[in-house]
């Protein structure tokens, strides 16, 4: 058995994280930045941990490394590395770590209401299996749960829930909504505002505004008329701006702020996962140079 979970989430653990909870075995929780309706963890745990008990959230994880076990609806859940576990509000369970090697998963905490709203009208989904083997599934889950140091950008958690709700949907044997046409004229405004304030704050409400459409319908559409959301469409239009500078030999140090970015090292983690290195070393190749890393901190 694989009890290990080969993916960038399992590569840096607790790693940058300011909200620690450990005791003497090891066992430990970590805390992300709050996000309103949407609470995101990461634990290490060895043996049984929870007693039966049930929360009034959805609780939606992946297992990194170790066996995850939990009672659930009468049966005994097994959740291995790299599957998916949907837990539904007011639903008795109890967990911990299946083996003696123990147990390691990331885990959000999402309010109902929040999905309800990204629904387009279906009723709240239940996936009834408790663990779901969806590699899909396990993408969009590890967009947020991947860098629990960062608050979660307002225009990632559109698309996110967009996602979500879409998987959720398909396990829970709800038939999928059409689309329908493609509305061009808000996607184009939405793209047209996204590049005119790429190094902005923009907000879900002035998309809306601009378009018409409800945050989790323009995600749907944005993804269907160009293929990525409205954040990844913003994020690429400020690494843009970021390259730009670069080649006028702008600092990197003043580049992310300028940009858009949050600090220097989201503005790197970002620039890395779309082009493959970072920009010290972008900026001295471009220019001939020995790159120059700027360091930030774990």
């Amino acid at each position: 058995m694989n009890e290990t979970m080969p993916t960038d989430l399992a590569a840096e653990a607790f790693q940058g994280l300011g909200r620690l909870c450990a005791n003497d075995s090891g066992d430990r929780i970590v805390q992300a930045p709050g996000t309103t309706g949407l609470e995101r963890i990461e634990a290490w745990f060895h043996g049984p941990v929870f007693d039966p008990h049930r929360h009034d959230t959805y609780a939606i994880g992946i297992t990194l490394s170790g066996v995850q076990s939990f009672q659930y609806r009468g049966a005994v859940r097994h959740s291995l590395p790299g599957q998916v576990m949907v837990l539904h509000p007011d639903e008795v369970h109890d967990g911990g770590a299946g083996t003696e090697n123990g147990l390691r998963y990331r885990m959000l905490y999402l309010e109902p209401s929040l999905l309800a709203d990204a629904m387009g009208g279906a009723p709240l989904p239940f996936v009834p299996e408790g663990v779901v083997d969806d590699h899909g599934f396990r993408a969009t889950l590890a967009g947020a749960l991947g860098e629990l140091d960062q608050e979660l950008d307002e225009l990632f958690v559109d698309d996110f829930m967009a996602e979500l709700a879409g998987f959720m949907k398909q396990h829970a044997s709800q038939p999928p909504k059409p689309l329908g046409k493609t509305a061009w004229r808000a996607v184009n405004l939405a793209r047209d505002y996204l590049k005119e304030n790429a190094s902005d704050l923009v907000r879900s409400e002035e998309l809306e505004t601009v378009t018409g459409l409800d945050r989790y319908a323009l995600s749907r559409h944005f993804r269907a008329a160009f293929s990525t959301s409205p954040h990844r469409f913003l994020v690429m239009r400020r690494l843009e701006q970021a390259k730009r500078m670069m080649a006028v030999g702008t600092p990197l140090a003043e580049i992310a702020a300028a940009a858009g970015f949050s600090d220097q090292s989201h503005f790197n983690r970002q620039f890395k996962k779309a082009f493959g290195m970072t920009p010290g070393r972008w900026s001295a190749l471009i220019r001939g140079e020995r790159p120059i890393e700027i360091q930030t901190a774990a």
